[in-house]
């Protein structure tokens, strides 16, 4: 009995050492640009290009786009239109995907409605974006990106009319009740997006925050 099973725990092994070994699985090509928020800076996106870098993207392909905050907004967006054709030409990828928070979804509004910029991203996460504005903008109005970002400006009227989400870019949205600073904080909600509801996290949370920050990555994976 012991000689049999002996024998068939060798013809096991040999049958798996002679099969050919499974592919490993290819990492994440699509470059990342992210864009961040009022008064913010590329050091917001620490952790997420940590938990980014975990589940498989190369440090080469992950961008942090830095601007004006207290500018314009349409200036803003002209330089991320400029980023994108830097990273892409970088990289050599036809497309990039985009995730940004707070004011950066307003440039990048501006960026892929305005001056079209669909055609090069294939993914659009806002994290607490303020997409239609938000009534917090009022403490800060004599500054024009502020003034862009109060509901009811010319900027988001622009950005608003029509398709919310142009092209052929999926794009998603994530927002919470206790953000404290998008207010009304349904505000970051675009139509034909996928739109998903945090149950409480507060608006600088979310940069920390690494099961909404894994669940983005997972998103811009599909």
């Amino acid at each position: 009995m012991r000689r049999r099973l002996l024998v068939l725990l060798t013809a096991v092994l040999t049958v798996l050492a002679l099969s050919p070994a499974l592919p490993a699985a290819a990492a994440p090509s699509t470059p990342v640009i992210f864009v961040h928020g009022y008064t913010g800076s590329a050091s917001n996106w620490t952790t997420a290009m940590s938990v980014f870098r975990a589940g498989g993207y190369s440090s080469s392909r992950l961008f942090a786009y830095e601007y004006d905050s207290y500018g314009d907004n349409i200036t803003n967006a002209q330089g991320l239109a400029s980023y994108v054709s830097q990273v892409r030409a970088r990289t050599g990828a036809a497309q990039v995907d985009i995730v940004n928070h707070s004011m950066g979804g307003l440039v990048s509004q501006w960026y892929l409605k305005q001056l079209g910029g669909a055609q090069y991203v294939r993914h659009l996460a806002s994290i607490a974006g303020a997409n239609h504005g938000t009534t917090a903008a009022g403490a800060c109005l004599i500054y024009v990106t502020c003034q862009q970002m109060y509901p009811g400006s010319s900027f988001i009227a622009t950005i608003s009319a029509g398709d919310e989400t142009p092209g052929g870019t999926r794009y998603g949205t994530w927002y919470s009740p206790c953000d404290g600073v998008i207010l009304p904080y349904t505000s970051t909600i675009l139509s034909g997006a996928t739109n998903n509801h945090v149950a409480c996290e507060t608006h600088l949370g979310f940069l920390a925050d690494t099961v909404t920050l894994t669940r983005i990555r997972s998103f811009l994976a599909t």
